[in-house]
Parts: C-alpha cells; sequence; structure tokens
C-alpha cells in the first residue's frame, strides 16, 4: 500500500501547480501548513490531514532517485516534491497520486510510483475520516502509542528522508522507539540503520511465512504491548524461550561483493580558519581519485560537494550539533554520515564512510596506509577503523542476515601515540608490527589486521591491540 508519492519536476513547482495539486480533491478541501510553513496539508472539513506535501527541494546531486526511487528524473537540477498520504484513509492515497501527477503534468516531469500517479482527476473524498490527533498531527507518524511511534513505509529504500528525520526528532523528545513498517524487499539506506538500532526502535518487516519479523536482527514479531516485540516476550511458558529468527531472514545466497567500511574521528582546533568535511573530502580521493559528489541534511543529497557550506551550516547550528549525509557518483557507490559537534577539545567529526565494490572491482586495499596518512598528519585524526565485508555494492541493507565485516588495519593519531608511556603504542602484540605515519619525531601508528572476510578470529586480534593501547 503506498503511503508517499513524490513529484519528480524538471521545472519548480509554482503557486499555481501547488494549487492546482490541492484541487485534488475537490474546492471544498482546507488548506493548512505546518513546519513552519514547509509543510502544506490537504485536510478534511474539521481541519485534520489528508495529505502532506513537502516543499520541494532542488536536487543537484546525480543518481539519487535512481539510489533511493530506482526512478529515472529529469536531468540535474530537478525538483523533488514528497507527498504523504494519512493512513488508513479510504482514497487519501489516490488523493496523493493525483496531487503528485498534476505537479509533474504542470512542472515537466514525472511521479513515483507510476502506477499511483496515473489520474488527473478529482478524487471524492466526501464523508471520510482520518487518524485523529495526536498521530496526524505528525504527518511522518502513522500509529502513536504510549512506548513507540510507527510509521509505515512503502520504498524500495527507507532513506533518511526530512520525514524520517523529523518522525525520529518527535519520538526522542517524547521518550518514545521509533519502529519503521515496510514490505518485503524493502532495503533501508545506511544512513537510516543505526537510527533503527537501539530498543524499542526497530525495522520491522512484514513477512507472508512469519507476519512480521525484525529486518536487523531477523526475530519474529508480533504487535504486543502497544508494540512490535519478540514473540517470546509473550509467551513465557514455551519450553523454548529463544526468539525465533524468521525464514526469510536466514535465506541468504553467497555473494562476491564487497563493502569497505571506515570510520574515523578528528578534533579540529576551534577557530575562524576551520573547514570542516577537509579529511573526508581527502580520503575519499585518495581512495576513488574523485571527491564526493553531494551532501545535504537529508536523502536525498541535493547539495554539490562543498566543505565550505557544510562548515557554514555547522556553525550555524552550533552549539547544537550537526548532522550531514554525503555520496559519491553513481558508478563508485559511496556514501557517509558526517556528525560535527562543539567539545571542550575542540570541534569534533565522526565519520562513517562506506564504498561497495562488484565482483571484477578491487578495494583499494594498498591505498589506505597513504589516505590514513594524509588524515593523521593534515586533519587532527585521533583514531580510525577499516573494516571489509562480503555485502552489497549498492551499500543498501537488506532483511536478511550479511556476514559482519572484520578489521582491516586501526590507525591511532600521532597525538595519541605520543601519550601513551613507555612507547606502548610501537609494541603491539601483532603479528605484524606497527606502520610509522608520518614525521619521525611524532607519527601516527597504522596496525596492519588480518582482513579476511571468511575469517572472524581478527577481531580477536583487534581486542588484543585495544587491551594492549589501554594498557589493561
Amino acid at each position: 500500500m503506498t503511503k508517499d508519492v513524490i513529484a519528480l519536476t524538471q521545472r519548480m513547482p509554482d503557486q499555481w501547480a501547488v494549487l492546482a495539486g490541492l484541487l485534488s480533491g475537490g474546492p471544498d478541501k482546507l488548506v493548512d501548513t505546518a513546519g513552519e510553513g514547509a509543510v502544506v496539508r490537504l485536510c478534511d472539513g474539521e481541519g485534520r490531514p489528508l495529505v502532506s506535501v513537502e516543499a520541494p527541494l532542488l536536487v543537484q546531486v546525480a543518481g539519487e532517485a535512481e539510489r533511493l526511487l530506482g526512478a529515472t528524473p529529469p536531468p540535474v537540477p530537478y525538483w523533488w516534491t514528497e507527498t504523504r498520504a494519512t493512513t488508513g484513509v479510504e482514497d487519501a492515497e489516490r488523493l496523493a497520486g493525483t496531487f503528485a501527477a498534476r505537479l509533474a503534468a504542470l512542472a515537466d516531469g514525472s511521479a513515483w510510483p507510476p502506477e499511483a500517479a496515473q489520474s488527473l482527476a478529482v478524487v471524492e473524498t466526501d464523508g471520510v475520516s482520518v487518524a485523529p490527533a495526536p498521530a496526524a498531527a505528525q504527518p511522518a507518524v502513522d500509529v502513536l502509542t504510549d512506548k513507540v511511534a510507527v510509521v509505515i513505509q512503502d520504498r524500495p529504500v527507507v532513506a533518511m528522508t526530512a520525514w524520517l528525520q523529523d518522525a525520529l526528532r518527535t519520538a526522542a523528545n517524547a521518550e518514545l522507539g521509533l519502529q519503521v513498517v515496510t514490505p518485503a524487499g524493502t532495503t533501508l539506506s545506511p544512513a537510516v540503520r543505526d537510527s533503527l538500532s537501539s530498543w524499542p526502535s526497530r525495522w520491522v518487516l512484514r513477512d507472508e511465512q512469519d507476519g512480521y519479523y525484525d529486518g536487523l536482527s531477523g526475530a519474529v514479531l508480533r504487535w504486543q504491548h502497544g508494540m512490535f516485540a519478540p514473540v517470546a516476550a509473550a509467551d513465557e511458558t514455551d519450553d523454548d524461550p529463544r526468539t525465533p529468527v524468521a525464514a526469510s531472514y536466514q535465506d541468504v545466497a553467497p555473494t562476491s561483493e564487497r563493502q569497505l567500511a571506515i570510520t574515523f574521528r578528528t578534533v579540529h582546533p576551534a577557530d575562524k580558519h576551520l573547514v570542516l568535511g577537509g579529511a573526508l573530502e581527502s580520503i575519499w580521493r585518495e581512495l576513488t581519485d574523485e571527491p564526493p559528489a553531494g551532501w545535504g541534511t537529508a536523502e536525498p543529497a541535493n547539495l554539490p560537494w562543498s566543505p565550505r557550506q557544510i562548515t557554514d551550516l555547522a556553525y550555524a547550528r552550533a552549539p547544537e550539533p550537526a548532522w550531514f549525509v554525503v555520496v559519491g557518483s553513481p558508478d563508485r557507490p559511496g556514501l557517509a554520515t558526517v556528525h560535527a559537534r562543539r567539545t571542550t577539545a575542540g570541534v569534533e567529526e565522526h565519520v562513517t564512510l562506506m564504498f561497495g565494490y562488484g565482483p571484477d572491482e578491487e578495494p583499494p586495499v594498498d591505498a589506505l596506509p597513504q589516505a590514513a596518512e594524509l588524515l593523521a598528519t593534515r586533519h587532527h585524526l585521533v583514531s580510525m577503523l577499516v573494516q571489509i565485508r562480503n555485502a552489497r555494492r549498492d551499500l543498501t541493507v537488506p532483511a536478511r542476515f550479511e556476514g559482519p565485516g572484520v578489521p582491516l588495519a586501526f590507525v591511532l593519531g600521532a597525538e595519541e601515540v605520543r601519550q601513551m608511556p613507555n612507547d606502548r603504542a610501537r609494541h603491539a602484540p601483532l603479528s605484524q608490527p606497527p606502520v610509522p605515519l608520518g614525521p619521525k619525531s611524532s607519527p601516527a601508528m597504522y596496525y596492519p589486521l588480518p582482513g579476511d572476510p571468511s575469517d572472524l578470529s581478527g577481531w580477536q586480534d583487534f581486542e588484543r591491540l585495544m587491551r594492549h593501547l589501554k594498557g589493561a
């Protein structure tokens, strides 16, 4: 059941195009605004939302509609306008589809999904009823309980859209979990995965065989006590208290595709010359021979890559932390999330970066020491962990078991090496000695690790290294 409809148009939808779309439900429908005017809502006679429309977004990054929707958009730049139908309202989805179809027709574009936007006719909605507040007051939330907010998504990729960010923020402020329900075959953007990994937040898959299951753990779920929870929690008398794992989650086929995952942390002096994103750009160029393609504060990433713009936005949001998503070109799948915040030590950047490789592509393992040295000598690197694993080239997270990554290398920044007593950082208990990076007087240390995706014993080496560096 489609809940979201998106218009991809060559021209910005002007006020007349939006008005024509808003009349999709007939002239008797009411118009309201939310989100400081960023969301327009088509309401019933009592003022309750039927359809919510977000302000058009100018996308200047190639490949985002293909990555997130599997759709073919107009040439870059183009306008992305999201429309969401209120769940449980008969004909609300057709109303959203008609709105997007009218917008696409008037602003030279197309609508996704095509089957939801086939008619330009007025949709009769007389006598409908909609979800009461507070659920309907938050456009992205479909069900609200005293434990969780539930969002129903029917998109090929659940991305960190502005809608979903708003739902996450609203749930967190109310001390609730967020549970995202999707049909089988849906995947997650890596930018969403970590946001749904803490209880009671979940990614919930609808499944013909097991009903519902957790897309990240495979645990079979049921709706109980106001949220989706593992079935074992509902039957304490079961002879086997372990939560069963859905058969669909265990239906795994071997893959020869791989992912290179890099997490690193930098701490910069807080001065007027600071430019954020330089460390990420340096390692991106070193590993791909090109800079990132674009960035944004949500998905789709809509702005061309610009460290200066990132810095300006982070500065404007200070002292609150800033979050960004960064993407690569369509030919080289790459995605990073960046958390920037002011601390007593300076300005910290926490970066999670991933690249995908096909069966005939080799990850640039040999380039890692040089990339690490750039971060250590020019960008105030604190630490970096590199992992490799067998997983999808397109970087999306499937609702299937994927083998964990294995450590390929660990890097300790020069200042951290200097602060360790007794030259501890140079004498690691590993089969290969560490490689000094940078000036001999104050080097960073690069620790090679086995990095074999079929052998998890590399984590034992990593744990032994961590104990040694901490003096345990």
